[in-house]
């Protein structure tokens, strides 16, 4: 990325809510995809490179938009691994905070795309817990969308 990109994201990330439009949304799909990479331990690059490819069909190809999704998630992955103030528990509680302020969201939980992550975990258990999560977020989509029908 580069170097004028850095300083913009260093800039909005002190007044992203300022700064960056639609930015609850941005920031449900960057939690959505941190849930799922942290499930794997071994995460790696290419994981990365999903998201990346995902923000720029999602942006209609805003270079910007998607690259600040992917730092997004990047930052959620890197504070799970290092347990540094967010676990997977709490990530999950907060997904289920956003949905409940915003139903709509539930419309932005895309399990074909974010199934596409478990072609790269190779650990049975990782995997397991992976699709175990997607299941979770296939029926608390499902719950929201029929909550908000009737």
């Amino acid at each position: 990325m580069k170097l004028g990109f850095r300083l913009k994201h260093y800039f909005y990330n002190a007044f992203r809510e300022l700064f960056v439009h639609h930015h609850g949304s941005l920031a449900f799909r960057a939690k959505l995809y941190a849930l799922v990479i942290a499930a794997n331990e071994k995460a790696n690059v290419e994981n990365f490179i999903i998201v990346k490819k995902h923000g720029l069909e999602i942006y209609k190809e805003d270079k910007d938009r998607a690259n600040l999704l992917l730092l997004s998630t990047k930052e959620m992955v890197q504070k799970i691994k290092e347990n540094n103030g967010l676990g997977i528990d709490a990530l999950i509680q907060s997904i289920q905070q956003d949905l409940k302020a915003a139903p709509r969201y539930a419309k932005k939980i895309d399990i074909e795309a974010l199934s596409e992550f478990l072609t790269l975990t190779y650990d049975e258990d990782s995997l397991a817990y992976q699709k175990n999560i997607l299941e979770f977020l296939q029926k608390l989509k499902d719950e929201t969308l029929n909550k908000n029908q009737k």
